[in-house]
């Protein structure tokens, strides 16, 4: 059995990471800085609220395009994870665990 998937990522990964980190807090930086002295209205924070939403969905549609059954089933299982704790990290830490599961057995 090889245990490949367990590797450590290379330099190049390296980079592409911290570039993702880079760019993530740099927009909630750059939005505290923006909004940090002003009045939120509920509007705008109903916007800013649904926009971690817009954004998942953004990362996750194009896997509904897809037709492998081993993506199809970590999707839906995990909507159904989703829906069932309403428990973002969890969600997530459950996909790609089933994910990579589905994709190194079959």
């Amino acid at each position: 059995m090889s245990f490949d998937f367990l590797a450590l990522p290379g330099a190049y990964e390296l980079v592409v990471i911290a570039a993702m980190v880079i760019a993530t807090y740099s927009t909630r930086v750059i939005g505290w800085l923006l909004l940090r002295d002003r009045e939120v209205s509920p509007r705008l924070a109903r916007v800013l609220d649904a926009a971690p939403a817009c954004v998942m969905m953004a990362i996750v549609a194009p896997s509904f395009m897809t037709t492998d059954i081993r993506d199809l089933a970590t999707l839906f299982l995990t909507v159904g994870v989703a829906y069932k704790t309403k428990n973002m990290p969890a969600t997530v830490i459950f996909a790609v665990v089933l994910n990579g599961l589905l994709h190194h057995f079959f």
